[in-house]
């Protein structure tokens, strides 16, 4: 399913690069059964030791394909952010349930013309999580 790309320098502990590939698959899972297709090439790493970010390579789908190549870019994006506002919580729910660790804030972003996506996961501090209001 997921992939690690060959440069990744640092992978961490082994129960981490466990973690890490989890994620990883997860996160192909929700792009194949939201979007029809899964990207071909997907890793994740720690930004410091609160953020999280899944890298997700050859994900468009065919139509999304076909408007890139019309030009219509912007049109890709918005289909895009409005999948990731409606599955938002199910991203949230897989990182939780993989690290053991609170969501604090989750951005998504597609680069249409290189068809790469990002998942970027910021998380509350080991042993914090979110107050009630």
């Amino acid at each position: 399913m997921a992939t690690e790309p060959p440069f990744r320098e640092d992978r961490g502990p082994p129960q981490q690069q466990s973690q890490l590939m989890q994620v990883s698959n997860e996160m192909v899972r929700l792009y194949k059964e939201q979007l029809g297709r899964g990207p071909t090439r997907a890793w994740t790493t720690f930004a410091g030791s609160d953020a999280l970010l899944c890298t997700l390579e050859d994900s468009m789908t065919p139509a999304e394909r076909t408007l890139t190549s019309l030009g219509e870019h912007q049109r890709v994006r918005d289909t895009r952010l409005i999948f990731q506002h409606a599955t938002e919580e199910r991203f949230r729910e897989a990182v939780e349930r993989i690290t053991g660790r609170t969501v604090r804030a989750f951005v998504s972003g597609t680069d249409v013309s290189e068809d790469v996506s990002s998942e970027l996961f910021y998380l509350f501090p080991k042993g914090k999580a979110a107050v009630a209001d």
